[in-house]
């Protein structure tokens, strides 16, 4: 008990000094022009009123996670190595025609809305390819939706979007130079992104990168040079993401013991970097450390699939509830879900880094009814 009290109080911890982040790094962004200062006037007050909606809900007994992820696609114009959608079956699989519409949607960012969850990825597949979702999700202006995307689909009407909606913040998957980027992604995707990255900075707009750290690129994305540069191309928020070998034959690419610890040490020095003031940069999961242990299964976050399937994380892609039949709460509430964060928890002082319920893949399954 009191192990999960403190674990509490470092995810409160975390996520107040986020907020203070946000607006330091919204404010870099948005200042400058009548649009952003409307945005920034709103945004803070509503990031606080998601914390007091779930401070009522952790009252009432049920804890309500600030984000939320959600899959909004089943297809992908790209094919990339070691892609996790496309090994779990999430993406490709001609699951199209079940996917979650429109309405659906529109329930479950309600839902979301009325119990305070404050942030909602929108990942896929690749999620500009719902073009109705993405609309969708503009009209939602006090959730803020950070949409991961390969970047490719980016055109005018969807730049006007994200100029007119600032709760949408376009985060841009690369892997390191342009080279590593288009050997992973496909010839001439690292062009694409530079250029939209020109577009995005020159209008003004908020965006991210989201980096996928192997033991390839590890020294590279975490040198202060690379993260420099990511911040003069008007990049003001960076995601490190662990590699987790969901695909055959990619082992070799993961991050062993040390190199995670290597890892932690590089992120926390980006991050104490003045040249860096006005980025946000987060890593998953090593963060979780320092927010108590694994976030997934609702205590932090959880993953609806495009097909309305609640799974405890993007890696951890089991199911026994949908979002098409039940809620929001009835699903952070459920069985299925407490046994995941029990065996998360239980695991949370001997882990030593990755991603804790992907080496615990047998132990969750025998969780689904």
């Amino acid at each position: 008990m009191k192990r999960g009290i403190y674990a509490m109080l470092n995810l409160n911890n975390f996520l107040n000094n986020g907020i203070k982040n946000i607006s330091e790094t919204a404010g870099r962004f948005y200042l400058g022009s009548r649009r952003g200062q409307a945005f920034m006037l709103h945004m803070v007050s509503d990031l606080h009123k998601g914390a007091k909606l779930r401070e009522q809900h952790e009252e009432n007994g049920t804890h309500v996670p600030p984000f939320l992820i959600a899959s909004i696609a089943s297809d992908c114009n790209l094919r990339c190595t070691g892609c996790y959608a496309w090994a779990s079956g999430a993406c490709g699989s001609g699951q199209e025609p079940k996917q979650l519409n429109a309405e659906d949607w529109r329930r479950i960012f309600q839902e979301a809305s009325d119990i305070g969850v404050s942030f909602i990825l929108l990942a896929g597949g690749e999620p500009l390819l719902r073009r109705d979702i993405i609309m969708l999700a503009a009209e939602f202006e006090h959730i803020i939706f950070p949409v991961f995307t390969n970047g490719t689909l980016i055109d005018e009407e969807y730049l006007d979007l994200f100029d007119r909606h600032r709760n949408l913040i376009p985060v841009l998957s690369i892997e390191g130079d342009g080279e590593k980027t288009d050997a992973r992604r496909g010839k001439g995707v690292a062009e694409k992104l530079e250029q939209t990255a020109k577009i995005l900075k020159k209008r003004g707009i908020l965006f991210g990168n989201s980096i996928t750290v192997t033991s390839q690129n590890q020294d590279e994305v975490t040198d202060p040079a690379f993260a420099e540069a990511l911040r003069e191309s008007g990049c003001g928020l960076v995601f490190y993401v662990e590699y987790v070998p969901v695909e055959k034959n990619t082992d070799h690419l993961v991050l062993d013991d040390e190199h995670l610890h290597i890892l932690a040490e590089q992120i926390d020095s980006l991050r104490k970097s003045k040249k860096n003031k006005g980025m946000i940069i987060l890593s998953f999961p090593g963060d979780e450390e320092s927010m108590g242990g694994c976030l997934a299964a609702g205590r932090g976050f959880f993953h609806i699939n495009p097909t309305g399937g609640a799974e405890p994380c993007p890696f951890s892609p089991y199911s026994e509830m949908n979002l098409k039949e039940q809620s929001l709460l009835t699903v952070l509430q459920s069985s299925f879900f407490e046994r995941v964060r029990e065996i998360s928890a239980a695991e949370a002082l001997n882990h030593k880094g990755g991603c804790t319920l992907f080496q615990y893949e047998d132990e969750v399954k025998q969780a689904v009814l």
